[in-house]
Protein backbone atom coordinates (compact mmCIF):
# COMPACT_ATOMS: atom_id res chain seq x y z
CA UNK A 1 0.00 0.00 0.00
CA UNK A 2 1.34 3.45 -1.22
CA UNK A 3 1.62 5.53 1.89
CA UNK A 4 -1.18 8.05 0.15
CA UNK A 5 -3.50 5.42 0.57
CA UNK A 6 -2.21 4.22 4.00
CA UNK A 7 -3.49 7.50 5.35
CA UNK A 8 -6.63 6.98 3.80
CA UNK A 9 -7.46 3.83 4.39
CA UNK A 10 -6.29 4.34 8.09
CA UNK A 11 -8.75 7.54 8.48
CA UNK A 12 -11.60 5.25 7.06
CA UNK A 13 -10.49 2.56 9.52
CA UNK A 14 -8.37 3.64 12.05
CA UNK A 15 -8.52 0.25 14.00
CA UNK A 16 -7.83 -2.10 11.07
CA UNK A 17 -5.09 -3.40 8.83
CA UNK A 18 -5.66 -5.96 6.60
CA UNK A 19 -3.95 -9.33 7.34
CA UNK A 20 -2.73 -11.30 4.81
CA UNK A 21 -2.68 -15.23 5.01
CA UNK A 22 0.51 -16.98 6.34
CA UNK A 23 2.87 -18.13 3.49
CA UNK A 24 3.66 -21.36 4.77
CA UNK A 25 -0.04 -22.63 4.93
CA UNK A 26 -0.63 -20.86 1.52
CA UNK A 27 2.07 -23.02 0.12
CA UNK A 28 0.44 -26.06 1.69
CA UNK A 29 -3.04 -24.99 -0.10
CA UNK A 30 -1.06 -25.27 -3.26
CA UNK A 31 -0.99 -28.49 -3.38
CA UNK A 32 -4.38 -29.65 -2.53
CA UNK A 33 -6.71 -31.06 -4.75
CA UNK A 34 -9.22 -27.90 -5.62
CA UNK A 35 -12.75 -30.25 -6.47
CA UNK A 36 -13.43 -30.96 -2.96
CA UNK A 37 -13.19 -27.27 -2.10
CA UNK A 38 -14.99 -25.94 -5.55
CA UNK A 39 -17.97 -28.82 -4.59
CA UNK A 40 -18.24 -27.51 -0.61
CA UNK A 41 -18.10 -23.74 -1.74
CA UNK A 42 -20.88 -24.27 -4.57
CA UNK A 43 -22.86 -26.05 -1.58
CA UNK A 44 -22.30 -23.31 0.10
CA UNK A 45 -23.40 -20.96 -2.21
CA UNK A 46 -26.72 -23.09 -3.10
CA UNK A 47 -27.42 -22.85 0.46
CA UNK A 48 -26.79 -19.08 0.75
CA UNK A 49 -28.88 -18.40 -2.51
CA UNK A 50 -31.88 -20.77 -0.94
CA UNK A 51 -31.86 -18.43 2.32
CA UNK A 52 -30.87 -15.41 0.39
CA UNK A 53 -32.32 -14.97 -2.69
CA UNK A 54 -32.44 -11.63 -3.10
CA UNK A 55 -29.02 -12.07 -3.55
CA UNK A 56 -29.01 -13.02 -6.70
CA UNK A 57 -32.32 -11.32 -8.22
CA UNK A 58 -30.20 -8.41 -6.81
CA UNK A 59 -27.43 -9.16 -9.76
CA UNK A 60 -30.19 -8.24 -12.61
CA UNK A 61 -28.34 -8.58 -15.64
CA UNK A 62 -25.54 -9.84 -14.77
CA UNK A 63 -27.30 -12.79 -12.82
CA UNK A 64 -25.74 -15.21 -15.03
CA UNK A 65 -21.94 -13.26 -15.39
CA UNK A 66 -18.67 -15.14 -14.24
CA UNK A 67 -16.69 -13.55 -11.36
CA UNK A 68 -13.35 -14.03 -10.48
CA UNK A 69 -12.56 -13.47 -7.23
CA UNK A 70 -8.65 -13.58 -6.54
CA UNK A 71 -7.44 -13.85 -3.12
CA UNK A 72 -3.59 -12.24 -4.02
CA UNK A 73 -2.26 -14.35 -0.83
CA UNK A 74 -3.27 -17.36 -1.92
CA UNK A 75 -2.51 -19.36 -4.63
CA UNK A 76 -5.78 -20.09 -6.30
CA UNK A 77 -8.81 -18.10 -7.64
CA UNK A 78 -12.32 -18.50 -7.07
CA UNK A 79 -14.73 -18.35 -9.89
CA UNK A 80 -18.56 -17.83 -9.10
CA UNK A 81 -21.06 -18.04 -11.53
CA UNK A 82 -24.53 -17.44 -10.09
CA UNK A 83 -26.55 -18.92 -13.13
CA UNK A 84 -29.98 -17.20 -12.31
CA UNK A 85 -30.04 -18.58 -8.82
CA UNK A 86 -28.07 -21.95 -8.83
CA UNK A 87 -25.06 -21.00 -8.47
CA UNK A 88 -21.36 -22.56 -9.20
CA UNK A 89 -18.32 -22.35 -7.70
CA UNK A 90 -15.31 -23.66 -8.90
CA UNK A 91 -11.50 -23.14 -7.33
CA UNK A 92 -8.48 -22.98 -9.60
CA UNK A 93 -5.03 -22.45 -10.22
CA UNK A 94 -4.34 -19.89 -12.94
CA UNK A 95 -6.17 -16.41 -13.65
CA UNK A 96 -9.63 -17.71 -14.46
CA UNK A 97 -11.91 -16.29 -16.91
CA UNK A 98 -14.61 -13.91 -16.37
CA UNK A 99 -16.17 -10.83 -16.95
CA UNK A 100 -14.61 -9.04 -13.85
CA UNK A 101 -12.27 -9.80 -11.28
CA UNK A 102 -11.85 -8.61 -7.84
CA UNK A 103 -8.29 -9.07 -6.35
CA UNK A 104 -7.32 -8.54 -3.09
CA UNK A 105 -5.94 -10.64 0.24
CA UNK A 106 -8.29 -13.35 1.06
CA UNK A 107 -9.15 -10.97 4.90
CA UNK A 108 -9.76 -8.30 2.49
CA UNK A 109 -12.80 -9.89 0.46
CA UNK A 110 -14.00 -11.71 3.50
CA UNK A 111 -14.05 -8.37 5.02
CA UNK A 112 -16.04 -6.95 1.92
CA UNK A 113 -18.61 -9.76 2.40
CA UNK A 114 -19.56 -9.35 6.31
CA UNK A 115 -19.32 -5.69 5.76
CA UNK A 116 -16.35 -4.92 8.09
CA UNK A 117 -14.39 -2.80 5.47
CA UNK A 118 -15.80 -0.32 3.00
CA UNK A 119 -15.26 -1.28 -0.57
CA UNK A 120 -14.55 1.99 -2.02
CA UNK A 121 -11.62 2.31 0.59
CA UNK A 122 -10.18 -0.49 -0.48
CA UNK A 123 -10.57 0.43 -3.80
CA UNK A 124 -8.93 3.64 -3.59
CA UNK A 125 -6.31 2.12 -0.92
CA UNK A 126 -5.26 -0.21 -4.34
CA UNK A 127 -5.68 -3.00 -1.69
CA UNK A 128 -8.38 -4.16 -3.53
CA UNK A 129 -8.22 -4.27 -7.46
CA UNK A 130 -11.22 -4.67 -10.13
CA UNK A 131 -10.38 -5.47 -13.36
CA UNK A 132 -12.99 -6.34 -16.60
CA UNK A 133 -16.37 -5.32 -16.32
CA UNK A 134 -16.63 -2.39 -13.50
CA UNK A 135 -20.49 -2.55 -13.71
CA UNK A 136 -20.69 -6.00 -13.24
CA UNK A 137 -18.78 -6.23 -9.83
CA UNK A 138 -20.33 -3.36 -8.54
CA UNK A 139 -23.56 -4.93 -8.87
CA UNK A 140 -21.83 -8.13 -6.91
CA UNK A 141 -21.18 -5.24 -4.63
CA UNK A 142 -23.75 -4.45 -4.57
CA UNK A 143 -25.85 -7.05 -4.07
CA UNK A 144 -23.70 -8.87 -0.99
CA UNK A 145 -23.85 -5.73 0.59
CA UNK A 146 -27.66 -5.89 0.27
CA UNK A 147 -27.53 -9.16 1.61
CA UNK A 148 -26.00 -9.08 4.65
CA UNK A 149 -23.97 -12.47 4.69
CA UNK A 150 -22.71 -14.22 7.51
CA UNK A 151 -20.84 -17.04 5.75
CA UNK A 152 -19.05 -18.43 9.14
CA UNK A 153 -23.23 -18.79 10.54
CA UNK A 154 -23.97 -20.09 7.49
CA UNK A 155 -21.32 -22.90 7.86
CA UNK A 156 -21.75 -23.57 11.45
CA UNK A 157 -25.49 -23.91 10.43
CA UNK A 158 -24.60 -26.59 8.23
CA UNK A 159 -22.35 -28.25 10.69
CA UNK A 160 -25.12 -30.16 13.04
CA UNK A 161 -23.69 -31.44 16.36
CA UNK A 162 -20.67 -29.87 15.79
CA UNK A 163 -22.09 -26.43 15.87
CA UNK A 164 -20.80 -25.30 19.35
CA UNK A 165 -17.05 -26.49 19.11
CA UNK A 166 -17.21 -24.86 15.58
CA UNK A 167 -18.42 -21.60 16.69
CA UNK A 168 -15.81 -21.20 19.76
CA UNK A 169 -12.91 -22.23 16.57
CA UNK A 170 -14.24 -19.49 14.70
CA UNK A 171 -14.19 -16.94 17.59
CA UNK A 172 -10.66 -17.91 18.17
CA UNK A 173 -9.23 -18.13 15.09
CA UNK A 174 -11.35 -14.29 14.23
CA UNK A 175 -10.13 -12.83 17.50
CA UNK A 176 -6.13 -14.41 17.02
CA UNK A 177 -5.80 -13.33 13.08
CA UNK A 178 -8.01 -10.39 12.97
CA UNK A 179 -9.49 -11.57 9.93
CA UNK A 180 -13.45 -10.53 9.77
CA UNK A 181 -15.25 -14.19 9.36
CA UNK A 182 -18.55 -13.20 10.90
CA UNK A 183 -20.28 -9.81 9.97
CA UNK A 184 -19.52 -7.71 12.85
CA UNK A 185 -22.07 -6.33 15.19
CA UNK A 186 -22.00 -3.33 14.66
CA UNK A 187 -22.75 -3.91 10.83
CA UNK A 188 -25.46 -5.58 12.02
CA UNK A 189 -27.09 -2.79 13.20
CA UNK A 190 -27.14 -1.02 9.91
Amino acid sequence: MTPAAEKVFQVLHPDKTIPIFPALPARALGVMPLAPLSLSLTGLARKIAKTHPGLFRRLGIYDHTRFVLDPTDLPFVICLEPNGGVPRVTVMRGPGVGAARIAGPMAALLGLVHGAYDGDALFFSRDLVIEGDTAAALALRNAVDDAELDLAQDIIGLSGPFARPLQRLVTFVQTRTGVSLTRPESAQAW
